[in-house]
């Protein structure tokens, strides 16, 4: 186990340092921040004075270092705009950003599995082709197409939840979050749906896959002959069985819930991490771009973490390292 995770690390360490170069040496290449920085009608000496200040006179290459020294230090830059650390103005939007992200991912599996066990063993069914019909339909549609929607049917015609915003705040254990008020929870409803259909949809037809499989095999229709009743056989056989692949697309997919969900959180206006990035995007704030693509890396690495030491708790027979027991 310890080498096994040493070596993980290692890993981790080697993918945060090529992707900083490449975000850094890309997000270098797509604009001058200082050119949407000064007032329009600035002087040359008064932008080269703003350029310096910054640091970006010096040669990319020495930028890159400068800022991979500070990496090292735990120190992701300086935002241009906000002149606050951008590790700061990160973690003041990631509680946001989680907080929808586990809401959806919550919503996806609410959904997503009752349906996949039911179509997997009606397999061939009219309820079985209706869930599948249902699925495709919301693993095609675009996802601010459908935000939008949601906002024009709930929140401007019926008028059962607002179309956008967090809403009120409360605090638990230091962190600040929506999810212990009733306007919070009225708040995070639609952006968390518009989100969790997607995932839904992927986690019905992975389920139906695998319990299908499942239920045509040897071990199940054994235990048919022994007259172990349909139930159990669905929950404490089939279903087991169906976890372990559905765990790896899940974490996946609760990594893609927490680093992409910028759409959903810029047609909602969810003060998240993936509307820091977009404003940043639009102002060229490049340490901010930097060290939010840095953050949402090492989420991923954590998670994908995780999602290898579950393996060994779901089937003993499974050794980190690749090698069975």
């Amino acid at each position: 186990m310890a080498a096994y995770l040493v070596r993980r690390l290692a890993q981790a360490a080697f993918v945060l340092m090529l992707v900083s170069f490449l975000v850094f040496m890309g997000v270098y290449a797509i604009g001058d921040p200082v050119q949407m920085l000064v007032p329009p009608d600035a002087t040359a000496a008064e932008v080269e004075r703003a350029r310096v200040a910054l640091g970006l006179d010096q040669p990319i290459l020495v930028q890159y270092w400068l800022y991979l020294t500070g990496l090292f230090q735990g120190d992701l830059g300086t935002s241009f705009v906000y002149n606050q650390p951008t590790i700061d103005l990160v973690l003041q939007r990631l509680p946001a950003t989680v907080e929808l992200g586990l809401a959806a991912f919550v919503m996806s599996l609410v959904i997503g599995l009752p349906l996949g066990l039911i179509a997997g063993y009606r397999a061939g069914s009219m309820t079985d082709d209706g869930i599948m019909n249902g699925s495709i339909f919301a693993y095609s549609l675009p996802n601010f197409w459908q935000g939008l929607l949601l906002i024009l049917l709930f929140a401007v015609q019926l008028r059962w939840f607002p179309s956008g915003g967090r809403g009120d705040t409360g605090t638990v254990m230091g962190i600040e979050t929506s999810l212990v008020t009733a306007s919070g929870w009225s708040h995070i409803f639609l952006p968390a749906f518009n989100l969790a259909l997607f995932n839904a949809a992927m986690v019905i037809r992975l389920t139906r896959a695998q319990v299908q499989a499942a239920m045509n095999s040897e071990y199940v229709r054994y235990a048919r002959a022994k007259g172990v009743p349909e139930g159990r056989i669905l929950m404490r056989h089939a279903f087991r069985n169906v976890l372990i692949p559905l765990v790896t697309v899940l974490g996946l997919e609760l990594g893609n819930l927490l680093a992409y969900g910028i759409i959903t959180e810029t047609v909602f206006n969810w003060p998240g991490m993936g509307h820091l990035l977009i404003n940043s995007i639009n102002v060229v704030d490049r340490p901010v771009i930097v060290g939010y693509l840095l953050i949402v890396v090492a989420m991923f690495v954590i998670i994908n973490l995780i999602v290898d030491l579950t393996y060994t708790l779901l089937d003993p027979r499974i050794r980190l390292g690749g090698k069975p027991a």
